[in-house]
């Protein structure tokens, strides 16, 4: 029987080397290949061609969920493992919607990856025990119509990424470099978050992003 091919994409050497360590034990499974940022994940899945990719959502260079969607474009067949530190709603949502096949948090055993890996290899999906709660908890929300988190899902993807990055104090030119597009274009999605998100200033955005718990204060 062939094995069961997998990329693993994350930033965090320690954490590469953890799900191989995991992976060995094993034999079924075989790491195909590894990528330390989202742009050398999605070279990676079209060159490995693998069953399976573990991707984290914070990498440089390309974020998690862009990555995401590049990869399904190139194979929708590839079964995408989300495994990150990451519990916030908007995330869950935005990679729901990309087409992910499961939702692991970094905090949970790593029987829990394994038992994703084999889940989502037998064509099914897998997600931490926290992800039905938050769905629920979202659904709620729209049905009781808070302003607050309908303002905040009529981002997009991209601007949820640009979002992220400059209330977590990056410049126009860093979140232009991290996310490869041009600073003109941080600019445009910048003045759009804040009409959508009626802020004026970038520590509005800020506060928001603390409100929301997507970053520390």
């Amino acid at each position: 029987m062939p094995k069961t091919k997998i990329l693993i994409a994350d930033d965090h050497r320690v954490v590469v080397e953890g799900i191989k360590s995991a992976l060995r034990q094993h034999p079924e499974f075989e790491v195909a290949g590894e990528a330390l940022d989202g742009f050398e994940a999605v070279k990676q899945v079209k060159s490995l061609k693998p069953d399976i990719v573990i991707i984290d959502i914070s990498m440089p260079r390309l974020h998690g969920i862009d990555a995401t969607k590049r990869i399904k474009k190139i194979d929708p067949d590839i079964r995408v493992i989300v495994f990150t530190m990451h519990s916030d709603k908007e995330y869950i949502i935005n990679l729901f919607k990309v087409g992910i096949s499961a939702y692991v948090l970094k905090d949970d055993p790593v029987s829990d990856l394994i038992l994703a890996i084999n889940v989502v290899k037998g064509g099914g999906t897998y997600f931490s025990t926290m992800v039905p709660a938050t769905l629920i908890k979202h659904l709620e929300e729209l049905e009781q119509g808070e302003g607050g988190n309908k303002c905040f899902e009529g981002l997009s993807a991209r601007e949820l990424e640009v979002f992220s990055l400059l209330a977590d104090g990056k410049s126009i030119k860093e979140t232009a470099w991290q996310l490869d597009i041009s600073p003109k274009t941080v600019e445009s999605h910048k003045y759009n978050i804040f009409a959508k998100l009626n802020a004026r200033t970038i520590s509005d955005l800020t506060r928001i992003a603390i409100r929301k718990k997507l970053i520390q204060p």
